[in-house]
């Protein structure tokens, strides 16, 4: 060793400023050893092998020469990638790890055995390049990591494996791409006790949104068994999302997202035999049930925003959790390295162009999307890594998952599909960070997808991505969020769908002007409430679809209300604490006999627009016990998940006597008005609520102006007739008009208004007379926030 530098560290000892002796990795678990727990932060202890440890190995076995030699032969094209590689790593294998260095290391496990009050404990070998975990790289999975390592003979092998690994093929080509010179990098070893997830689970999470870089969220993974599976791709895993801002709320937990993963398989020790790990097939118990309890789940992330503080930047983070002591821990920190580089004022959107989509039926898969692009191209079906020398540059890559052996061909992709991972796996990661979109677990892309056949894959929708048969044209815009004016109207936003509540987070907006409950109930939950209220009324085929759909929740109500309340939750969070206006539900009864069982409770009218919906539903024996599951869901997105900046609004009031059977009904399901700051508006969409805004205003704290409904029935026009098309228009006078009024008297009775319908939108001049008339807010759909903002800007002038 050095006279500066020992061969061994451990990790009390080691702080983040070490990277250039022990790697990021190490230097990383050392800090978080250190500094985090004082707060509680939980870290497995160990110890790391140094820089200095690594360049003695190298030197007492003279091989640097023949490394140069056979890193010059690759450069020059004499060596292909695999023989300079697999060359390297035998020059390592076929050396001795000096008697010096093994007697340390040999000493300092025997000390760990003391520490830990056991014989010969399993550890973890971790390999942390000197140029590891940097914020600019990542070197996600370059090196190995040797799992359930036992006495000193198996640790002696581990350490030799992992300086070998410093060449794997995967970790020569990316320090090439990196522009790192190989012979400059040093390799430390970190012998850290081993956490037992093998029994439990495991994962990632990351805090921020990876696709968004959305940054007020935690975004976890977790699988059973050993966190490999998850990292590789290899396994469906759950996800939960938490919103940091609330975490130090007493009584409330944040969690905007609880998605159940397939979780069909797992990675535990093995028995016996070379090989320390296997994979086996998890029960159907266990992949109904969630890998984490809530508690658990707020635990994290509470661990991760401490992580953040510490280190001031977002960080990307490994956990697991101890099936013998029940106890989490965090194995692994290091800084995120793709959205935090990204600005947060300038954004590219991309979108399909509508008139291709029209005449084409929908996608034929789905899955989790990876960035925010859009890539068309042929798809190269390759399942198994020795094929990769097929794939020819700007396809795209269907495959089952990647590994870091698939990098090389990842980087000529244009576009990556995966039957299986998550948004926290190896192909996930490695597409963010090389800008190439992905979508990952569809669960059957090899099988749906042929080789060389036409696909268009969008992922800018949000957390779905999806593929399409055929070229689809696309467009693409960049926006820079710095030049917008301010405005004195309050400009908030539209969003339908919590999948692409995080996308727009960007844009300086007020608040959300309108969340539609119903496409939530439509997309996510699928089935009719009163269906899975009384399932004994629907047919056998839909009680089907019900039990497998609600299987993993207490009760078939609780499915409603949880998936509902977080679907809320999530599209309240981006611009948390402004207020997001949500609408109760609305469809019409053609639209609710389309969900799942609904056929057994909606009546066939002959015009749904302007019969049993809205308020008129909410009050009725045919339809109260549903609404009663609505206001539980916004109950407990205010009071548990903490989102009191919730306004609910009421759709389609007819006349004030309803309005007061509505209230009423909000009252006897726990959401009072005025109780908890609870604010209640109403739709401004009937001629009723103008020429009656005095009265509706009494019961009432805010109004918006739907447009669409208002100019339908103030010009009586049924709005989805196509033969009368051409003459619904919301700049008509006479629309205009009630507009003037609604917001005079709404001033008058000193309540708030805003529009939330489509003209704006559409029209940058009406949303010019909107401003003129001194209307409170315009809410605008996102795509035309930016266009739309320049009038309202002018008009104030």
């Amino acid at each position: 060793m050095t006279d500066t530098q020992p061969a061994i560290l451990w990790f009390e000892d080691i702080a983040i400023g070490d990277v250039p002796a022990v790697g990021g990795k190490n230097a990383s678990l050392g800090e978080m050893v250190r500094e985090l727990g004082k707060s509680g932060v939980r870290v497995p202890t160990g110890f790391a092998t140094t820089a200095a440890a690594y360049r003695n190995f190298i030197a007492a076995n003279g091989i640097e020469p023949a490394m140069d030699a056979h890193l010059q032969r690759y450069r020059a094209g004499e060596a292909s990638l695999q023989d300079a590689g697999s060359a390297i790593r035998e020059l390592f294998l076929s050396s001795s790890i000096p008697e010096n260095l093994a007697g340390d290391i040999r000493k300092a496990y025997d000390a760990l055995a003391k520490r830990l009050q056991l014989k010969a404990p399993a550890v973890a070998v971790r390999s942390s390049a000197t140029a590891e975990d940097l914020p600019d790289a990542s070197f996600a999975g370059q090196q190995e990591t040797f799992l359930n390592v036992r006495g000193h003979r198996a640790l002696m092998d581990a350490c030799l494996r992992c300086f070998a690994s410093l060449f794997t093929d995967r970790a020569i080509s990316y320090r090439e791409a990196k522009g790192f010179d190989h012979l400059a990098v040093a390799l430390s070893i970190g012998v850290q006790q081993m956490v037992r997830s093998d029994l439990a689970g495991s994962g990632v999470m990351f805090t921020l949104d990876t696709e968004t870089g959305f940054p007020r969220a935690v975004v976890i993974s977790g699988a059973w068994g050993l966190g490999e599976t998850v990292v590789q791709g290899a396994v469906d895993p759950d996800k939960y999302v938490v919103f940091k801002p609330l975490l130090e709320v007493p009584g409330v937990r944040p969690i905007i997202e609880k998605s159940c993963g397939a979780k069909a398989i797992k990675m535990i020790y093995a028995e016996g035999g070379s090989k320390r790990t296997q994979v086996v097939e998890t029960s159907p118990a266990e992949r109904m049930r969630f890998v984490l309890s809530d508690e658990e789940i707020v635990e994290l992330g509470r661990w991760a925003v401490a992580v953040e503080r510490h280190y001031g930047r977002p960080m990307d983070m490994e956990w697991a959790k101890d099936g013998e002591s029940s106890l989490l821990y965090l194995v692994q920190a290091r800084p995120e390295t793709v959205q935090s580089g990204l600005s947060r004022t300038m954004f590219r959107t991309w979108r399909l162009k509508q008139k291709d989509l029209k005449d084409r039926a929908g996608p034929i898969l789905s899955g989790a999307a990876v960035g925010s692009a859009i890539a068309a191209g042929r798809a190269c079906v390759i399942r198994d890594v020795a094929d990769i020398g097929r794939f020819p540059e700007g396809a795209i890559l269907v495959t089952g998952n990647t590994d870091p052996d698939w990098v090389p061909v990842m980087k000529k992709a244009a576009g990556i599909v995966t039957d299986h991972g998550g948004s926290t796996s190896h192909a996930a990661i490695v597409s963010r960070e090389l800008g190439v979109p992905a979508v990952i677990g569809t669960g059957n892309a090899t099988a749906v997808l042929r080789d060389g056949q036409e696909i268009t894959l969008s992922c800018a929708g949000g957390d779905a991505g999806m593929i399409y048969d055929g070229l689809l044209e696309f467009e693409s815009e960049e926006i820079d969020l710095g030049s917008l004016p301010e405005t004195r109207t309050q400009v908030m936003v539209n969003i339908a769908e919590p999948a692409g509540a995080f996308q727009w987070w960007r844009l300086p907006a007020k608040g959300v002007g309108l969340a539609r409950m119903e496409f939530i109930i439509n997309n996510i939950i699928k089935i009719h409430p009163m269906a899975l209220l009384h399932p004994e009324l629907v047919a056998e085929e839909d009680r089907i679809k019900i039990r497998e759909l609600t299987q993993g929740h207490a009760s078939p109500e609780d499915y409603f209300v949880d998936l509902l309340a977080r679907g809320i939750a999530r599209l309240a969070t981006p611009y948390h604490p402004h207020p997001a206006i949500v609408r109760l539900s609305d469809f019409k009864t053609n639209e609710y006999a389309h969900l799942i069982g609904g056929g057994a409770f909606e009546p066939e009218e002959e015009n749904p627009m302007i019969g049993f919906r809205g308020a008129s539903r909410y009050y009725d024996a045919r339809y109260r016990e549903g609404f009663a599951l609505e206001c539980r869901a916004l109950k407990r997105v205010r009071e548990e998940l903490g989102f009191t900046n919730v306004i609910v609004m009421v759709p389609f009031c007819r006349t004030p006597e309803e309005a007061d059977r509505v209230l009423a009904a909000m009252a006897e399901n726990g959401l009072k008005r005025g109780e908890n700051g609870l604010q209640v508006y109403m739709m401004c969409e009937i001629p009723s609520n103008v020429i009656l805004a005095e009265q509706f205003a009494r019961r009432f704290d805010g109004f918006s102006i739907g447009s669409n409904d208002l100019t339908q029935l103030t010009l009586g026009i049924d709005r989805d007739s196509d033969l009368l098309a051409d003459l619904f228009d919301e700049r008509n006078e006479a629309v205009k008009r009630m507009i003037v009024q609604a917001i005079a008297k709404a001033h008058e009775a000193g309540i708030k208004i805003g529009i939330c319908g489509q003209a704006p939108s559409d029209y940058p001049e009406f949303a010019a007379f909107l401003v003129e008339q001194g209307i409170d807010s315009i809410s605008l759909n996102p795509d035309s926030f930016v266009r739309t903002i320049h009038s309202i800007a002018a008009a104030e002038a």
